[in-house]
Formats: structure tokens, sequence, C-alpha cells
């Protein structure tokens, strides 16, 4: 009895581990991590940034096998788009297309920004009066069937705007 008992947990189990996952079929991002924590900004020397982030799709279809974008970054600070990315494309597989993974990202750096109190005209690059600032992103992905992901704010990056 004991044996039988055993028996059909290990067959639960296994049933259980073929499940497909239930994700929604729009794409669903979280931030995972950041390489690094301080950038230069441009005027002082390339430097750059790899942002990793999770996703899942319920129906798996990421990545165009064209130029088209699917990866969505905007500067939190001033709302200025980035260059779009596209992630590669990936086949659908299967009656359970769930899929989920890590898409790391290589963005360069960009330039601190500095609001004059007095004017408040807005002061960028070389011509900002302060050593830091500090640089956070939007972003969102977009799947084959034109869903968009819900949009994540990454933590800030601190800017070395002067050495």
């Amino acid at each position: 009895m004991g044996a039988l008992a055993l028996l059909f947990a290990l067959g639960g189990i296994t049933w259980q581990c073929v499940e497909p996952p239930d994700y929604p079929i729009e794409p669903v991002i979280e931030f995972i991590s950041f390489s690094k924590n301080t950038l230069r900004q441009t005027p002082l020397g390339a430097d750059s940034v790899i942002i990793t982030i999770g996703f899942t799709d319920g129906d798996g279809d990421l990545g165009f096998q064209g130029a088209e974008p699917s990866i969505f970054i905007v500067d939190g600070r001033d709302s200025f788009s980035k260059p779009p990315y596209r992630i590669p494309y990936i086949d659908q597989q299967g009656a359970g297309n769930g899929i989920s993974g890590e898409i790391s990202i290589l963005l360069p750096t960009t330039c601190c920004i500095y609001t004059d109190p007095l004017t408040g005209f807005k002061l960028s690059c070389e011509n900002v009066p302060v050593q830091f600032d500090s640089v956070y992103y939007y972003i969102q992905i977009r799947d084959r069937a034109g869903h968009y992901s819900n949009q994540i704010a990454t933590p800030k990056l601190r800017l070395i705007c002067r050495l």
C-alpha cells in the first residue's frame, strides 16, 4: 500500500511539473538589476550600463523578424525617448506558448540636467554647475500582436557631471 501511495504522489508531482505557465497574453516586465550604479555623463567619456529586466508573455510572441522595435526606454527626468531596441524573434512553439526570461540592454550614458532655480531654464552636459545628478528610466516592451507590457521605472542611477 505504501508503494502505491508513493506512485500516485510521484505521478501528481510529474503532472504538476508539465503544466504550462498561466501568464497573461500581454507581456509583463519587472526590473532586475543594473550592472553598476554610477555613470559618467557623456562629455566625460564613453560609459554605459547594462539594465536587466525579467519578462513573461502568455502567448510567447515576442520579437520581430524585421527591424521593428520592441523595447521602449524613456528618460524619467525629461520624458525624452531613447532610441528603441528590438527583441530578437522568438518562435512560438507547442500548445503552451507561455515564456519567461530575462532581457539585458546595453544603455549608453546621458548628460546631466540641471534646472536653474532663478530662471527655470534647463542646463545640460558641460553647462551643469553641480558635480552629481541622477537618472532613472521608464521601460516598456511590445509583442507581435501589439500588446504593450506594463511600464516599469528603474531605480535612480548616479551621474557624475564633473570631476
